[in-house]
């Protein structure tokens, strides 16, 4: 039975290409990742704020080397899009953006972030995930982006607001966490927005 839409994004749209560098034009790229950077993630991971956020622990440099791997894999199978943000003059990693649950047939992939502790309150997370909203709406063709945090997340919340991310609405305990399931907020961005 034949389909009555096309895909929006074919098949090789991201892996025809190596993952790319992405500037911000203040001060911030968006770089793939790289096994050097596994003390910094190691390091970032530690953090209690991560614990309550995220659902990894790491607990050590060579599981994150892992991680890592896996992270620059995912481009080549489409799936996932990750990118270490780093200071553009030093280096200096200062958090993370991604592309999660990538559906190209469908124009649409989920947004995630986060940073280091201290790159928190320098509006990092929200340069790093316009820079990459506008690369993939706007650059790939995605037809939706999708952001969604714990309810109780307000400085996600502050983010997703500042880059355009609509409130959409909220999945009752869509989340869970280490401490229970979270009522969880989604946002959206679609083109034209």
């Amino acid at each position: 039975m034949p389909f009555l839409t096309t895909d929006v994004l074919p098949a090789g749209t991201l892996s025809r290409a190596p993952q790319p560098s992405l500037l911000t034009g203040d001060g911030l790229v968006l770089r793939p990742w790289c096994t050097e950077d596994a003390p910094a993630v190691h390091r970032a991971f530690q953090d209690p704020a991560m614990h309550q956020w995220h659902v990894r622990a790491a607990d050590s440099e060579d599981e994150v080397g892992g991680w890592i791997e896996e992270w620059r894999q995912a481009w080549t199978g489409e799936r996932d899009a990750q990118w270490a943000v780093a200071d553009e003059t030093t280096g200096r990693l200062l958090g993370r953006v991604a592309l999660r649950d990538i559906v190209l047939a469908d124009g649409v992939a989920e947004v995630a972030y986060w940073t280091v502790p201290a790159a928190r309150g320098q509006g990092v997370a929200a340069r790093a995930t316009a820079t990459l909203a506008a690369w993939a709406l706007d650059g790939i063709g995605f037809h939706r982006l999708e952001l969604t945090h714990a309810t109780a997340n307000e400085a996600s919340c502050r983010v997703a607001a500042k880059t355009g991310f609509a409130l959409e609405g909220t999945k009752r305990s869509a989340g869970l966490h280490r401490d229970g399931w979270h009522d969880m907020h989604l946002h959206a961005r679609v083109q034209g927005d």
